[in-house]
């Protein structure tokens, strides 16, 4: 069963609250899930199935970001993904520390493969495993259509437009038809606050900067790193895992068939087989 707490954290001297949704039992290690970014995206919206499926095996984590759903919107949030994400990062580790935790394993989602990767930058022993699944952050990519749509959105936040979105999302969206529509509902009472508008916008800030991991930090990483990515992302291209795959010392890839950037969402029980692989120790 899914519980939701608030939990308040102090980051740069201020406080921020935390909406975590989460399953298993606590303890000194667990499984942080950290979601994409994208019009009124939230820890459950990405990944209620995953994290009910493996309470059973894992004190299992999965906060809505800074920025999103029901956490704090900072009225003064920073401009752009790259600095709006080190903030966001920063709180991550602070939620980590308030939690009394040892050892974290990560998660971590398109947007949320860049908060993994900035996490374990900044605290590599407090870091256990890592699973990226179509992250983001690697240099050079191009701007896929989808992705420019997510960005834009709320020049037409409308319900049809987040359907056509997350459409892109998936490889075949008539399989995923009720689980999309299911979600645009969702994440709609999400989409109209103005909080959620404000910091989307600061996100996503056209003159904000971005970040991206270089071959350099990469090597220094010495945990071990599963990529998972869906041959037909029409989000962020399976090139983006090929990179931190050759970057990362101890990674591996996984490339999914007739799937696009929701792996967790199109072939939930093959992504929770790599997932409780990776984490046991057993790929």
């Amino acid at each position: 069963m899914i519980t939701s707490s608030d939990v308040a954290v102090q980051v740069r001297g201020g406080e921020l609250t935390f909406r975590l949704h989460e399953t298993g039992e606590r303890g000194p290690e667990a499984v942080l899930f950290l979601h994409g970014s994208g019009p009124g995206a939230t820890g459950l919206s990405n990944w209620e199935r995953i994290i009910t499926d493996l309470g059973h095996r894992y004190w299992c984590l999965a906060p809505d970001q800074i920025g999103f759903g029901d956490s704090s919107h900072p009225a003064d949030a920073p401009r752009g993904m790259g600095p709006f994400n080190e903030l966001r990062a920063e709180a991550l580790l602070a939620l980590v520390d308030a939690l009394g935790l040892e050892k974290v394993h990560l998660v971590g989602n398109s947007m949320g493969g860049q908060l993994a990767l900035l996490m374990t930058l900044a605290r590599p022993r407090l870091i256990g495993r890592i699973l990226l699944m179509g992250s983001g952050g690697a240099p050079d990519m191009p701007v896929s259509p989808g992705l420019r749509h997510l960005r834009e959105f709320y020049a037409n936040p409308s319900a049809e437009s987040l359907k056509e979105l997350l459409g892109e999302f998936v490889y075949d969206l008539e399989p995923m038809r009720d689980t999309v529509d299911r979600v645009v509902a969702e994440r709609m009472a999400y989409v109209n606050r103005e909080d959620v508008r404000r910091s989307h916008e600061a996100s996503f800030d056209p003159d904000g900067a971005r970040r991206f991991f270089t071959p350099e930090e990469l090597a220094t990483l010495t945990h071990e790193v599963l990529c998972v990515h869906g041959r037909d992302d029409r989000i962020i291209p399976v090139e983006a895992s090929r990179y931190f795959a050759a970057a990362i010392p101890n990674a591996h890839l996984y490339v999914l068939g007739r799937c696009g950037h929701w792996t967790q969402i199109e072939h939930p029980r093959t992504f929770e087989r790599l997932l409780t692989g990776l984490v046991d120790g057993h790929l």
